[in-house]
């Protein structure tokens, strides 16, 4: 099997020379060079600071298995999560304890397979709505326009309404709120936020302007659910914000159910992950198929078999193997989620290392998934290594040849596992199906890494070409 030069097209701003030990300064100017040198220099195991912040960059799939599943309750979700509930609340992604157990009780049944299935046209519909738009021998930035499709798929799904008359305010408030990941780690946040910053300012200016197109969703179905006869099964089955208002927990179903601010939570972390992330693996899987053109072409002859023309459907997922591989891959080769942390509640060992209560484990998907010991050929673009592959965070089957389990964990994994997940895979297959099938894109100058609180791509200009 050759080696492609996957990342020939692609350029890592490189680091500055620093004093010894400025941590925080060699991670904010480029985290991941700063968390490969560290695993490639001090093994599956290396502590650093944070200013007063001790942390722990683990990097064996087996020690992230013990943080994520196995020992799980000695942990807290990590700082950046933590401090990004001044944005998302208390959802599922940063509450904690018997409130977030609660709260997966309550929502998991929303994304059951049924569930994800119905959302499957939206995706399609949109994805086709998308392609008739752009023209050939255009020039166009796909960060934003994967950014703009899903976004306007998540409203559909999650509003059941078009925000596309929003879109404009979103995007701005998003791009204020992602920048919060540069500042997330710096000590004496707690003091600095409360001055007059511009940065801070953009922050909660941020959360305002979304709070606004959320409340008024909810404000407006909660309307329609209390109006005499309420919405009918049908109706309320047909978006998230729905959904989240009719469910119960299924252990305490005479409880009421969510008030409006929850709601607002769960839909504000529903629509930043549902949206920022997707769009990310996307752009990457674009970039990516522009420079490995026999990939592309086998992707063609997929689609050519299985649709014969036709527009993909949800009935179809299954049946694209290489369409999903090449999702598989591109993942991750640029995982959206490059990082994630937890902090420890308890005292615990990891490899023989003593981690104090309040020190922060990293763990990092950049890191492990390009991991030569798990991975042969590890910085190429091989889709064909997926094929037949179970792409979970399950028991590595015959094709994985032997990887453990946690070398492979864009979702995160255990019971914080990203509730979203069924949801993603159907949305990138399907947008990737349903676009391929009449456009091409060609690289036009390099892409450069932003690793924030996702992976994103920064300059990704290319031009259209007509299949």
């Amino acid at each position: 099997m050759a080696t492609e030069p996957a990342l020939a097209s692609t350029r890592v701003p490189g680091p500055r020379p620093l004093l010894p030990g400025a941590s925080f300064l060699k991670f904010r100017r480029d985290p991941l060079a700063f968390f490969t040198s560290l695993q490639r220099t001090y093994g599956d195991i290396a502590a650093f600071s944070f200013g007063p912040q001790r942390v722990f960059l683990v990097s064996h799939p087996d020690w992230i298995e013990d943080v994520l599943v196995t020992s799980t309750k000695k942990f807290h979700k990590g700082v950046a999560l933590q401090r990004a509930k001044r944005l998302l609340g208390e959802g599922l992604l940063t509450s904690e304890g018997k409130a977030h157990l609660k709260q997966r009780r309550t929502i998991q049944p929303l994304f059951h397979r049924q569930h994800v299935q119905g959302f499957a046209d939206a995706m399609v519909r949109h994805a086709l709505r998308w392609r008739d738009t752009v023209r050939g021998g255009t020039t166009i930035d796909m960060a934003s326009e994967m950014a703009g499709l899903t976004l306007a798929i998540v409203g559909d799904t999650l509003f059941s309404s078009d925000v596309q008359g929003d879109t404009g305010e979103v995007r701005e408030a998003l791009a204020a709120a992602f920048q919060t990941f540069d500042i997330a780690f710096l000590p004496g946040l707690e003091f600095f936020e409360r001055l007059p910053l511009p940065a801070f300012t953009r922050i909660r200016s941020a959360r305002e302007r979304l709070d606004r197109v959320i409340h008024r969703v909810i404000e407006q179905r909660r309307q329609a659910l209390d109006q005499p006869g309420g919405l009918s099964p049908q109706e309320s089955g047909r978006d998230l914000i729905s959904m989240l208002l009719a469910a119960r927990d299924p252990e305490n179903p005479g409880e009421p159910g969510m008030s409006n601010e929850q709601i607002r939570d769960e839909a504000m972390t529903i629509f930043l992950a549902g949206h920022e992330t997707t769009a990310n693996a996307m752009a990457w899987t674009w970039h990516l198929l522009a420079g490995h053109r026999h990939v592309e072409a086998a992707l063609h002859d997929e689609l050519a078999r299985v649709l014969d023309g036709r527009v993909p459907s949800v009935e179809d997922v299954p049946r694209l193997e290489y369409t999903r591989a090449i999702v598989a891959e591109s993942i991750r080769l640029y995982p959206p989620a490059w990082t994630m942390g937890r902090r420890a509640i308890e005292p615990h060992t990891i490899g023989g290392h003593a981690i104090a209560p309040g020190s922060l484990v990293i763990m990092s998907q950049w890191v492990v998934h390009r991991d030569p010991r798990w991975w042969s050929e590890p910085d190429a673009f091989l889709p064909e290594r997926w094929l037949g592959a179970d792409t979970g965070n399950r028991a590595p089957g015959a094709s994985h040849q032997g990887r453990p389990k946690y070398s492979y964990f864009p979702f995160g994994g255990g019971s914080r596992i990203c509730i979203g997940e069924s949801f993603a895979w159907t949305e990138a297959i399907l947008l990737l199906a349903t676009i391929a099938q009449r456009w091409k894109f060609t690289a036009q100058g390099p892409v450069e890494l932003e690793p924030r609180i996702t992976l994103r791509p920064k300059n990704l200009r290319m031009q259209a070409v007509a299949y």
